[in-house]
């Protein structure tokens, strides 16, 4: 072969060479371009979340979701008010169960500008006690609590039900417990670590506002008013847990106390995948608070990703989902949840919202119930 003609040969291959690559890179191109149509992730945000928003976070429509708007979302769950004791460094947000452990959140973060730590609240959730069937009709036969027409929901009287835990009183004292084993020792509700968990001290805070005359405490001397109440009522739980997941999975199991506090979310989720509910009896407190699943933003990105939960219709839609109620209108929930409505009190009719103590007050409110505070 001569030199010309080698040398036209190597021209051609790479020439042939070239364009592959060529094509690759405009592949590469289309492919890249393409993903980020169909919404590929550009940004990871990396948050501490309250175990009740995991299942939210995981799901994988959720993923989806924010995948279509640039988002890849990592977590961790955390008890609300541990969240505290937290390195918030490498966090993009922060995501509690109510507004005083975002407060006090708020306040650690390493910013002097705190409009861009000022917190969003997606979607809240009202606080419940499931009880079984026969527990809830106990209560009700004794005037404790109503019970609607199927019995799978109902109102519990929260001065009776503290009248009873003032007194100590037992389910063998109740009438028509004899014959339900699981029904004896002391009547009391569980709860989480007040300490630890948000659902724990919010219950403490609408039960110092009924046991106060519809008063919220205010200072030091409103928590010592109600305080010997409140250790009553988590002192005699034993052991607590510090999220609200575990003692719902347990209630749903099975095992565990009859009466167990929890977020309506957690049972509207189980309705809404079409779990089976056993004999399980959502009672609405007469007084009770609503928990708002706050988020505090850490950087821009934790910030772009509190205004998606908000605003993003499809987000909102997968929030209810999972049984949340999205800030503002009321008619999503309202329609997804519309075959249900013989456990959910869509409206909250008959319910009052108890406000809640500043984060201060009811830090220190959740101490003295732990005889951890200052009992002068």
């Amino acid at each position: 072969m001569g030199f010309r003609e080698h040398a036209a040969r190597v021209r051609r291959i790479l020439g042939i060479v070239l364009a592959v690559l060529l094509l690759g890179g405009v592949a590469a191109v289309l492919v890249t371009g393409g993903d980020k149509d169909t919404g590929t992730a550009t940004k990871t945000v990396r948050g501490v979340i309250g175990s009740e928003k995991a299942e939210f976070f995981a799901d994988p429509q959720v993923v989806k979701a924010l995948a279509a708007k640039g988002f890849t979302v990592g977590t961790e769950t955390s008890g609300s008010w541990d969240m505290e004791e937290l390195p918030l460094d490498g966090y993009d947000f922060a995501f509690p169960s109510s507004k005083g452990p975002a407060d006090e959140l708020r306040a650690k973060a390493k910013t002097k500008d705190k409009a861009a730590t000022a917190p969003l609240r997606p979607f809240y959730s009202p606080l419940v006690v499931v009880a079984h069937s026969a527990a809830a009709r106990v209560l009700a036969d004794n005037g404790l609590a109503t019970l609607g027409p199927r019995g799978t929901s109902g109102t519990l009287k929260m001065d009776a039900y503290l009248a009873a835990a003032r007194a100590d009183r037992s389910w063998q004292q109740l009438k028509g417990s004899a014959g339900h084993a699981e029904l004896s020792g002391t009547l009391f509700i569980t709860s989480t670590d007040p300490v630890a968990s948000s659902s724990g001290a919010l219950y403490l805070a609408a039960a110092s506002y009924v046991a106060d005359g519809g008063r919220v405490a205010g200072d030091r001397a409103a928590v010592t008013r109600t305080a010997p109440l409140l250790r009553k009522l988590v002192q005699v739980q034993g052991a607590q847990q510090s999220s609200s997941d575990a003692p719902f999975r347990d209630f749903v199991s099975g095992v565990g106390n009859p009466l167990v506090l929890v977020y309506e979310s957690q049972v509207a989720a189980q309705l809404l995948a079409g779990r089976p509910m056993g004999d399980l009896v959502v009672l609405y407190p007469d007084t009770t608070v609503n928990s708002d699943h706050t988020l505090v933003p850490l950087t821009e990105n934790g910030r772009a990703l509190g205004r998606l939960l908000s605003e993003d219709p499809e987000l909102r839609r997968l929030a209810v989902r999972h049984g949340f109620r999205p800030q503002g209108t009321a008619s999503e929930f309202t329609a997804a949840t519309e075959g249900h409505t013989a456990y959910l009190n869509q409206t909250l009719t008959g319910v009052r919202q108890a406000p809640v103590p500043t984060s201060k007050v009811l830090h220190e409110m959740a101490l003295r119930a732990r005889d951890q505070g200052d009992t002068a």
